[in-house]
């Protein structure tokens, strides 16, 4: 459950802010809050005794999914989200906001989120066409073209256990010149780029920790504030 810090606001003017938002609020998607449980998830892709579990740490900010990926696993991850308690299916020409907390137990936990592809092998071009890893307490953000042609787009130091607000904008396109993505970090706007961002069997989300480089170690990903929106100030 995310948390702002504010100065409280009279009933009568919170009525009037409330039905000031409404409008601005029509297109979010979806809000994966954690107190909702992991049933926010389509599907959850964690073998034992890895897991995936929604709790309060007593931070102050409520409850909260802790992806936790043991000793020889390489992957811990939520796979696509649910609307109305079915899978939701993201679409071609389209344009989506996706908006997370995130704060890891080390500087080192590979991929924290893909732009996963569907089908394997022939079936897809790009696999993951935009992809955020941890590595060597860095934050960065890749665009994956075809060919598996990897491209650095931005990056920046982070502190281990601190969490970080990652807002990504991503227009689904086939076409190299009509797809694009923006990246916000922390309410600034850091990158923005076009590409392709739409394999040929469509993506999906995925959320957690995944990653042969880290099989050999511990890796837990405290994941909040999850949304799903058709505009920035849906998930900001």
């Amino acid at each position: 459950m995310r948390t702002r810090l504010g100065t409280a606001v009279p009933a009568a003017a919170s009525a009037l802010i409330l039905l000031a938002s409404s409008p601005a609020n029509a297109s979010v998607i979806w809000d994966g809050d954690a107190s909702r449980g992991t049933g926010v998830f389509s599907s959850i892709l964690c073998d034992s005794p890895g897991s995936v579990v929604a709790q309060d740490n007593n931070d102050g900010r409520g409850t909260v999914f802790k992806f936790n990926k043991p000793l020889g696993l390489e992957r811990c991850e939520a796979h696509g989200i649910t609307v109305g308690g079915s899978r939701y299916t993201f679409k071609n020409n389209s344009t989506y906001y996706i908006g997370w907390d995130t704060s890891t137990n080390t500087d080192d936990a590979a991929t924290i989120f893909q732009w996963k592809s569907y089908g394997t092998g022939d079936q897809q071009q790009q696999n993951y066409p935009v992809l955020m890893k941890v590595e060597g307490g860095v934050l960065k953000l890749f665009h994956i073209e075809v060919g598996e042609k990897w491209t650095l787009k931005w990056s920046t130091p982070v502190a281990v256990s601190t969490y970080k607000r990652i807002v990504l904008g991503i227009h689904t396109s086939t076409d190299a010149s009509s797809g694009w993505v923006e990246a916000y970090y922390n309410g600034t706007k850091v990158a923005s780029f076009s590409g392709r961002t739409w394999d040929d069997l469509g993506n999906d989300t995925r959320f957690g920790t995944y990653g042969s480089e880290v099989q050999d170690k511990r890796v837990i990903n405290w994941i909040d504030g999850l949304k799903v929106g058709t505009t920035y100030g849906d998930v900001d």
